[in-house]
């Protein structure tokens, strides 16, 4: 995918343009250091890659926050996807991961899938797969969907900003 890509449009080919509240390219974030590309986003589904070998912990095998990054990544997506259809922001407020085997080398790739999408919350399940399609790693993901101030954006903090001078911190159930 492209330095500025986070999925790809209706014909599979990447997106350059930002999604919307996005005022970052993939390279200036987590995504982007880890290596992860999203191959698909959608509300429903969103998958994606990463690379094992520089996502290692010191005994040579995938790091568990590695995995947790990626479950992370893709479930915040598709809630993103959710979220936007209802005029609203995703939020992450619980992440589980299970590990269920090593992986040394190669890629893994995720695929995030909507269990539940309401108007407050989002859940996806994340399961994470090494290149033989072994089950590395299964995730859950939940998302509480926020309203968006009136010309509000999304910093790199985290932070929602009502352009009035200050940040507004979000605060699950405030």
């Amino acid at each position: 995918m492209s330095n500025a890509a986070w999925g790809s449009t209706s014909d599979g080919a990447p997106s350059t343009a930002l999604p919307a509240g996005v005022i970052l390219t993939r390279d200036e974030t987590l995504v982007g250091r880890m290596g992860i590309d999203v191959t698909a986003a959608g509300a429903e589904l969103t998958t994606g890659t990463m690379p094992v070998e520089p996502n290692r912990q010191p005994y040579g095998l995938l790091h568990g926050g590695a995995s947790a990054v990626l479950a992370e990544t893709l479930g915040s997506i598709a809630a993103a996807y959710h979220a936007h259809t209802i005029g609203r922001l995703a939020v992450g407020v619980e992440l589980n991961c299970t590990h269920h085997r090593a992986v040394r080398s190669g890629y893994v790739t995720g695929t995030a899938t909507k269990i539940h999408a309401g108007s407050s919350a989002a859940t996806y399940e994340i399961v994470i797969v090494d290149e033989r399609d072994k089950r590395v790693c299964t995730s859950r993901l939940t998302c509480m969907l926020i309203d968006r101030a009136p010309g509000a954006s999304v910093d790199p903090e985290g932070v929602v900003d009502s352009d009035d001078g200050a940040g507004d911190e979000v605060t699950p159930g405030a």
